[in-house]
């Protein structure tokens, strides 16, 4: 079995075999360690390219550009809207697929018309135990999964993080907001939108590892300890039910079993 050390040995000398890559780059723990390793071994020959949609947060566009302007990491942007893909609004349960497979189609025609080979995604040895039909698109076509290949999970990577100096090796997982909606709701711009106010109100207040999930009129709040302990102040639970009914929300539930990935998964087995 290797090393942490080893397997970053390993990643650096997979990436430096590729002479050239572009690296899908969201500003999360995974594609940015990607992105920086594989910039220190290839240099200028390392480009990212994020997606642009309305399921990614202003907030999370404008860290990902911080750390490639810090970084002096040439970044692309590509359009991808989601909601004009065909079946993805009424969110079936490989909705992920049909967004990854249009968010990779479009990168492939970015690196074609540079001339480049390799394209990189960053999912780690941790995705393959849940549901993840992203990963299906990424097989079909021929996208790599460098941190998976050199056997990485999310500790590791965010171990080697740190020893790097990125500021996200704590930084708290992400996932697009369309994942906050159960298999089978509805998905459009203004619930969209209804989510990403909600949780920047809940960062704002001080929850770090949160999630808002859509259920109709009732919003339920996914958080870590830390979460909990600010939600058991009255005040501020008074606060957060103002600023939801303000958002669209009529009820605000609190998940007991707090923040989990893939929490929406659960419900597959309800409706297979």
């Amino acid at each position: 079995m290797l090393t942490i050390h080893q397997k970053g040995d390993k990643l650096q000398e997979n990436l430096r075999s590729l002479k050239s890559v572009i690296v899908a780059f969201s500003g999360g723990v995974d594609s940015t360690f990607l992105l920086k390793t594989a910039h220190d071994v290839l240099g200028e020959n390392a480009v990212a390219v994020t997606g642009r949609s309305c399921s990614f947060p202003v907030r999370e566009l404008n860290e990902a550009v911080r750390f490639t302007k810090d970084h002096q990491i040439e970044h692309v942007f590509v359009d991808s809207e989601e909601l004009a893909i065909d079946g993805f609004s009424q969110n079936p349960p490989n909705r992920c697929y049909l967004c990854k497979k249009e968010l990779f189609t479009k990168i492939i025609s970015f690196a074609e018309s540079r001339g480049v080979p390799h394209i990189a995604e960053g999912s780690n040895t941790d995705d393959d135990g849940d549901y993840r039909p992203g990963l299906q698109a990424v097989r079909e076509l021929g996208i790599l999964s460098p941190l998976r290949q050199a056997e990485l999970s999310k500790n590791e990577i965010r171990e080697l993080s740190g020893e790097l100096g990125l500021s996200t090796w704590d930084k708290p997982s992400f996932a697009c907001l369309a994942s906050r909606f159960p298999y089978g709701e509805n998905i459009n711009r203004e619930r969209l939108l209804m989510i990403d106010q909600a949780e920047q109100f809940l960062l704002d207040t001080g929850l770090r590892q949160v999630r808002v999930r859509y259920h109709g009129n009732l919003a339920r709040i996914e958080t870590d300890d830390t979460g909990f302990g600010i939600l058991l102040d009255q005040a501020q639970r008074e606060r957060i039910h103002k600023r939801f009914r303000e958002i669209g929300f009529t009820y605000v539930a609190v998940d007991v079993l707090g923040y989990r990935t893939g929490s929406m998964n659960e419900t597959l087995k309800l409706i297979e």
